[in-house]
């Protein structure tokens, strides 16, 4: 059934007044790609930052609840901009999307990612890692397994435009 309405769908979704305006105003996608681009540059940025000092990498000199005020509050506001500039994106472009086995390995990894970020978010502003070796440790882990996953967004996302479907 699934294999049956993809194809259905995409042909539906291209079809709209609103895939069709982005698909034919040429500077309606390298627009909302640079847009989306720059968010997730501010969201990685701020999630690494956080996590290395997370690992007592950098910013040795201030708390990790110091340095997740400052970098973590523009997070989740910029989440919402590259929902809808990746929605924006694959409306303008779905067989590029919706075909691409690339494509939901980058929204698994989101799915995975953003709950962890929102979780590491309150944990390191509520100073859990500094109750013990134990919290640290399991912090640690998270900011590690947070590192991983971020990155692995950032390689699909881009890794979509190489195995594009036929």
């Amino acid at each position: 059934m699934f294999d049956d309405t993809l194809p259905g769908f995409i042909k539906w979704l291209s079809a709209t007044a609103l895939s069709h305006t982005i698909q034919t105003k040429t500077w309606i996608i390298p627009t909302v790609q640079t847009l989306h681009i720059l968010c997730l540059a501010v969201v990685f940025s701020s999630v690494v930052l956080v996590n290395l000092r997370a690992l007592r990498i950098l910013q040795r000199d201030a708390t990790l609840k110091e340095v997740a005020e400052r970098f973590l509050p523009p997070v989740l506001p910029l989440v919402c901009v590259l929902l809808v500039t990746g929605s924006l994106l694959i409306i303008g472009e779905p067989r590029r999307s919706l075909l691409n086995a690339t494509f939901y390995l980058k929204l698994g990894l989101i799915a995975f990612v953003l709950p962890l970020t929102i979780f590491l978010q309150r944990a390191f502003a509520s100073g859990f890692m500094e109750r013990g070796v134990w919290q640290r440790r399991t912090g640690q882990f998270f900011a590690v397994t947070s590192l991983l996953a971020w990155c692995g967004v950032l390689f699909a996302g881009r890794w979509i435009a190489y195995t594009q479907v036929g």
